[in-house]
């Protein structure tokens, strides 16, 4: 299975949860399969869908909102800002999930390797001390991604799912990037975060 794959198991049965999906692909996969106005489609900044992610979380938390916030994020653009993992740990948001899709690829710019074969990113949040950490192979199947148990859990929540590199024909995003902003943000506010 692919990241596509992964990230259909993963929104399937998503209802008032908000998701930050990574730049490129992953956010043009999540498009395709399943636009909805609770979606932030993360263009331009490799690297910041987490600390968006755990920006909002706070925020919802200060706002006793109790919305769970998803992060959708890769391995490519998790290295490039490898510290976030401690700053999420730190300020201990409990509606947040991260879900790490790692096909050991930088998926948006021709699949080059990246350094995800060589460590291990559920050992490495174990270690920095996130509450519930979900290691998943779904390189054959995605069956064994149960959201229902993930989102039950208390965050920050760190799931690591290894797949098969690998894009599928995903649409552009043919909604501009200060629509994508706003629609969000009036999803938001309706619950009266601000």
């Amino acid at each position: 299975m692919q990241r596509y794959d992964a990230i259909k198991k993963i929104v399937e049965d998503l209802d008032e949860e908000l998701v930050i999906s990574n730049i490129g692909f992953p956010s043009r996969e999540l498009y395709g399969l399943f636009d909805r106005t609770k979606n932030f489609y993360m263009s331009g900044s490799m690297g910041m869908a987490t600390p968006i992610a755990l920006g909002l979380s706070l925020a919802l938390e200060e706002k006793n909102d109790n919305r769970k916030v998803i992060v959708i994020d890769g391995d490519g653009s998790l290295l490039m800002n490898f510290g976030e993992l401690i700053t999420v740990y730190a300020q201990n948001p409990r509606n947040l999930i991260i879900t790490l899709i790692d096909n050991e690829a930088y998926g948006s710019t021709g699949s080059q390797e990246t350094y995800a074969s060589k460590i291990n990113f559920s050992d490495i949040a174990k270690t920095i001390g996130y509450k519930e950490v979900y290691y998943i192979d779904a390189r054959e199947s995605t069956d064994n991604i149960d959201m229902e148990d993930i989102l039950s859990k208390e965050g920050p929540v760190f799931v690591h799912i290894k797949v098969k590199p690998g894009n599928t024909k995903a649409p552009i995003i043919d909604i501009s990037a200060s629509e994508i902003k706003n629609r969000f943000m009036k999803e938001v506010e309706n619950k009266k975060i601000y």
